[in-house]
């Protein structure tokens, strides 16, 4: 039986959060202009950068192409932090 557990408090998924805020300020966009390309409340932002609100693949995708990315490079760039910090 496969059980899945919470990676809220994982090593992964901490580099997936320090990852998008990267993104967002290397973007050098604040949260306020990301939550208006998306159309939500700044604080949704703030909410997915602490990790209080998860995202799921589509959110993830429409987050990084507000951000001036796609998912693929987020991915790319994920995985690479992942390998360079085992």
């Amino acid at each position: 039986m496969f059980i899945v557990t919470k990676s809220l408090y994982t090593k992964e998924y901490n580099a997936l959060l320090k990852q998008l805020y990267r993104l967002r300020v290397g973007s050098g966009l604040r949260q306020i202009d990301i939550a208006n390309k998306l159309k939500v409340p700044q604080s949704f932002i703030s909410k997915i950068e602490t990790g209080e609100r998860r995202l799921d693949l589509i959110e993830l995708k429409e987050v990084c192409e507000a951000y001036g990315s796609s998912l693929k490079e987020f991915i790319y760039e994920f995985e690479k932090e992942l390998n360079e910090s085992k």
